[in-house]
Order: structure tokens, then C-alpha cells, then sequence
């Protein structure tokens, strides 16, 4: 049921904030496996793929050092054409500087120009290779002017080493080689988690709409329309139970409230009967009686107006209880003016005037009917303890989001402790006027609530009470 008013959309953000929820606990687990695996493999598959590089490499190297074993031992490596195209294309095709030296450390074929004839003895990597030890590193070249990646390798002839091989590169690029695959872990890895978010979207809307459906109805049956039922064929199996058990709830909760409202309608409507043939015995008996026992009839005739009005009470509250329909536009300031009028002639039977302070006009939301009732139940109380020559205030004051109307009156006033009481079924203050029936001020609250309006009694500046109702506007 629609109760009214902006409440509809509320379920709509919080279903929304469900679905994210769940959409960032899937997506961060997810996210959270992918770096536990993913972090440690990268590492290692770096590891792996310079490792790879590595052995690559050497092999390159021993396959030049085979091609170049003859040349070097005849001493004509400088004059062969084919083994410096071989090394130029091997140097182009792999971004990487080619430098073979004789067994005396001399460049003879070289990818770079400025390589051919130097004296390479001064590097460690020759003088190893040279030495008959296969040698792979880095180290800072002042040439190049950053770190160098390199391997060399001996050119052997038999057991006689007669030249070495070395490849080098700067490190960087090395290392960017080995990255590309790590790139491609990483690629791989955001591929999973997009299709981990397509996944946990569409899991957390599946799991969403149900819950979002089953909080309308909660919001329904707390309004008070205790016939709603939630969707119990849809959703995971988890959430088709929460709502076959809320149906459940739903269902006792109304026949409880049924059988309670019958029972207090039913009861009060038998009590009318009897109570006014009591009345009618009682009135004939003070006609019959003395002076002295009079006062004793009248007393019990106070008594009995008080129970007709306890019971008329408790069919009023059974009826609001009955007004499940929503809240309407109300001219509340129209309504003030009205009762306004109605109630100056009883109030000026009292020596108590009736002050209306509203707007010509001021629309509220009420339930159909209630906006009276309200203002009747609150003067009838105000009335019965407003002093001899008093103003009663109907005032209504508006904004842009309320209505607050006053019904203030001179009398003594109540506690604080009292004011928060006085809403409450049957209560009555120490010094309450014989024949209340303690119902009035809860059916305004009822009647109040019903339309989504709520109620508060304050201390007044007269010394009395401000009853306010704060209606939406």
C-alpha cells in the first residue's frame, strides 16, 4: 500500500547501496585473490623470462663462437664478409652489440665500428672468456654511460681458446623484455577482474531486486497495511525464505490486530446497551431519593458519563485504527478556521474565547477527516481545563516542509514527566476532571499517525499546555 509523500523512493537508494555493497565485497575479493596469485607469479615469471633471456643469449653467443672458430684460428675473422653480416643481422634483429676479439683481445668483427681494433683486455668479461670461463653479468659501462647486461663466451679450437664472443645490451632493456610478459600477467589479470564486475553486477542486482521488493513490503506493513505479502518465488534460496517467514509474520501479526479490533469494536458496541439503560435507572433513582443519598447518585452518574465516553473513545480509536487508507491534501488552515467557529459559542458558555491565528489557506497531508477530529479532541481537553475568562489559541504555523498547529490553553499546565505520558491509552493526571475517559489525546495521536504526522505537548507561556501537531506540508 502507498502510503503517501516521498516514502517510495527511499527503498530505491537503499537498494541501490545493497547492490554496491555487495558489488564491492565480490569485486575486492576477487580483486584480493587476483593479487595473491598474480603478485608472487609476477615476480617469479620475471625471474623465469630473464632467466629465459639469459640462456638465449649464451646459445647465440656459442653458435657466433662456432662460425667464428675457423676464421680466428687462421686469423682472417677481420676479412670474412659472411661472419660480419651474420653478426650485423643478429645485432639488428635482436637490438643488441655484437663484439668478437682474437686470443689476444683485439676486436676483429664488431655490430659497432668504434668496437673494431680496440683493446678489450681491460674488461672482465674478456679477460674470463678469454680465460676459458663463460661469463654472464652486469656492470656500469662508462662507454655507454649505464648499467650493461652482457654474456661472453670463449671461442675454442680444440682445447685452445683462440678469441671470445660477447653480447651485451643496457640492462634496461633486458629487463624490459623480461616486463613484457609480466604486462601481459597483468593484462590477463584486469581482463578477469572487468569480467569479475560484470559477474558480481549482475549477482548483486539478482540478489538486490528481491531484497529491495522484500523491504517495500516491510516498509508497507510498518505503515500499517497488514494484508501486504512479499515475493516469495523470486530471489536466492536464502532471501524466498526471509520472505516466506516475514508472509508468516505478516499474516499472524493480522489476524492478531483483527481479532483485537473486533474484539474492543464488538465489546463497546454490547457496553452501549446496558450502560444506557444504567444511566436511565440511575436518573429515575435520583428523583426517588433524598438529598443525602443524591450526592451519591450523582456521583455514580459522573462515573457513568465517563465510561460512555471511555467506550465511545475506544470505538473511535478502533476506527482510526481501520483508517489504512493514505494520507490526503488538506486545507488544515480551512479546517482551523471551522472549528474555530464551532467551538466559540461552548467555549463562551465557560467564560473562555476562542482565538483562531492561521492563514486564509495552508494544504497539508492528513488522513481524510482526522484534521477535525484532531482539533476537536484537543479543544474538548483544553476546554475542560481552561480558567474563567481565558483565550484557547488555535494557531497554525507553516513552513515549507511542516504544518505546526498549536491548540494552546491557560490552564495549569502538566509536568514534563506528565506530557510524555499523556499520550498513552487510559492515563489521567492527579488533577484531571472527573468523567475523562484518558482517551481523547491518544485518539490524536492515533488519527495523527495514520496520516504521517506526529504530535508532542509543550510547555505554553500562558502557563498551560501547547498541544502540537506537526502535519507534512
Amino acid at each position: 500500500m502507498d502510503r503517501g509523500g516521498p516514502r517510495g523512493g527511499i527503498p530505491a537508494r537503499d537498494t541501490r547501496a545493497v547492490r554496491n555493497r555487495l558489488l564491492l565485497v565480490l569485486v575486492g575479493v576477487v580483486a584480493l585473490v587476483l593479487a595473491i596469485h598474480d603478485i608472487p607469479l609476477a615476480g617469479h615469471l620475471n625471474r623465469v623470462e630473464r632467466d629465459r633471456l639469459v640462456t638465449t643469449l649464451e646459445r647465440d653467443a656459442f653458435i657466433i663462437a662456432g662460425r667464428a672458430e675457423e676464421a680466428l684460428e687462421e686469423g682472417t675473422a677481420a676479412d670474412e664478409p659472411a661472419l660480419r653480416a651474420l653478426v650485423a643481422r643478429y645485432s639488428f634483429e635482436e637490438d643488441v652489440r655484437v663484439a668478437i676479439v682474437d686470443r689476444d683481445a683485439t676486436g676483429v668483427v664488431a655490430s659497432q665500428a668504434a668496437d673494431l681494433a680496440e683493446d678489450f683486455s681491460n674488461r672482465p668479461e674478456f679477460a674470463q672468456a678469454l680465460g676459458g670461463e663463460p661469463t654472464t653479468d652486469d656492470r656500469f659501462s662508462a662507454t655507454l654511460g649505464e648499467e650493461l647486461f652482457f654474456v661472453a663466451v670463449p671461442v675454442l679450437s680444440g682445447d685452445d681458446v683462440v678469441g671470445a664472443v660477447r653480447i651485451s645490451a643496457p640492462s634496461r632493456i633486458v629487463d624490459d623484455r623480461a616486463s613484457d610478459r609480466v604486462r601481459g600477467l597483468l593484462f590477463v589479470a584486469l581482463i578477469s577482474l572487468l569480467i569479475a564486475i560484470a559477474v558480481a553486477w549482475l549477482f548483486a542486482r539478482t540478489l538486490a531486486q528481491p531484497i529491495r521488493r522484500l523491504r517495500l513490503a516491510t516498509d508497507d506493513l510498518a505503515a500499517g497495511d497488514l494484508g501486504v505479502r512479499a515475493d516469495d518465488d523470486d530471489g536466492p534460496p536464502e532471501v524466498r525464505a526471509l520472505a516466506t517467514s516475514f508472509n508468516s509474520m505478516a499474516g499472524r501479526l493480522e489476524q492478531l490486530v483483527d481479532r483485537q479490533r473486533a474484539f474492543a469494536g464488538t465489546a463497546s458496541h454490547q457496553l452501549r446497551t446496558p450502560l444506557t439503560a444504567l444511566r436511565l435507572r440511575l436518573e429515575q433513582l435520583a428523583d426517588q431519593v433524598d438529598s443525602g443519598q443524591a450526592e451519591t447518585v450523582d456521583a455514580a452518574l459522573v462515573e457513568t458519563d465517563r465510561l460512555h465516553r471511555m467506550i465511545e473513545g475506544l470505538l473511535a480509536l478502533s476506527r482510526a485504527d481501520d483508517a489504512a487508507v493514505g494520507p490526503v491534501e488538506v486545507d488544515v488552515a480551512a479546517v482551523v478556521h471551522d472549528r474555530a467557529v464551532y467551538w466559540t459559542p461552548l467555549a463562551a458558555e465557560r467564560g473562555v474565547t476562542v482565538v483562531a491565528d492561521a492563514p486564509e489557506t495552508a494544504t497539508g497531508f492528513a488522513v481524510a477527516g482526522a484534521t477535525e477530529q484532531i482539533i476537536d479532541n484537543l479543544v474538548d481537553n483544553a476546554l475542560e481545563v481552561s480558567p474563567d475568562g481565558s483565550e484557547l489559541i488555535l494557531r497554525l504555523v507553516p513552513d515549507d516542509h511542516h504544518l505546526e498547529l498549536h491548540v494552546i490553553d491557560a490552564g495549569p499546565g502538566l509536568s514534563e514527566e506528565d506530557r510524555g505520558a499523556a499520550f498513552d491509552r487510559f492515563w489521567r493526571g492527579a488533577d484531571a476532571v472527573p468523567g475523562g475517559s484518558g482517551l481523547g489525546l491518544a485518539i490524536v495521536r492515533q488519527l495523527a499517525a495514520a496520516g504521517d504526522a506526529s504530535t508532542e505537548l509543550r510547555e505554553a507561556s500562558t502557563g498551560g499546555v501547547d498541544a502540537v501537531v506537526t502535519f507534512r506540508a
